[in-house]
């Protein structure tokens, strides 16, 4: 499988989101990281169901929607009804994610997991076969900027060890041209960049340099 390129539109200049997603469909991205903050399961409030269901109306890219909130539940249908394509949770935020891993496919979207630095990967074993995608975070959720944890890319061959063939492991935080080729080599196939793809002088080679 060839690596799926997510662009975090949390590093995006917000007054003129069109003309970054542009610039970043034209240098090869296949999805846009949207994520989602309720500054109670993470520090921070970023955007919400409006700035998606505008997103989706310039776009035919993958919406990957990351919501680090709690009670994710109650945000599927009106995630789905914006547009969304995939829809990632926090095994940290809920009581039972094999009701939310349903939820999200019965809204007829792919479902991902995530899991925090601090959170094992066993702990989410047991939904491998259930989920389309695993997010290993590789930051403390909640700011972009951060740098990369290396202890947390010791998660990806783990993970991919126990998963289908097809699942998708995705990896969010401190990615540039160097870590992501850190967590390639260890079984990523989908990765997720910031910071180092929105700030760069040429956001067309920042994201070709992920991609190769």
């Amino acid at each position: 499988m060839s690596v799926i390129l997510s662009p975090s539109l949390l590093s995006a200049n917000f007054a003129n989101l069109e003309h970054d997603i542009k610039l970043v469909e034209e240098a090869g991205a296949d999805w846009l990281h949207i994520d989602v903050m309720d500054g109670h399961f993470v520090p921070n409030i970023t955007i919400g169901i409006p700035v998606v269901n505008s997103i989706r109306k310039i776009t035919n890219l993958v919406l990957d929607v990351h919501l680090m909130i709690e009670n994710p539940a109650n945000f599927i249908t009106p995630f789905a009804k914006a547009g969304a394509d995939l829809i990632t949770f926090h095994y940290e935020a809920v009581e039972e994610p094999a009701e939310v891993i349903s939820l999200i496919h019965k809204a007829g979207l792919k479902a991902g997991i995530s899991i925090k630095p601090n959170t094992e990967p066993e702990s989410i074993y047991q939904y491998l076969n259930d989920v389309d995608l695993v997010l290993v975070m590789t930051v403390e959720p909640g700011f972009g900027g951060q740098s990369f944890i290396h202890e947390c890319a010791s998660k990806i061959p783990l993970i991919k060890e126990k998963a289908p063939e097809k699942l998708i492991i995705q990896v969010d935080g401190g990615i540039n041209n160097v870590t992501s080729k850190i967590c390639t080599s260890l079984g990523a196939n989908s990765l997720v960049a910031g910071s180092y793809i929105f700030n760069a002088e040429d956001i067309d080679a920042a994201c070709r340099s992920l991609l190769h």
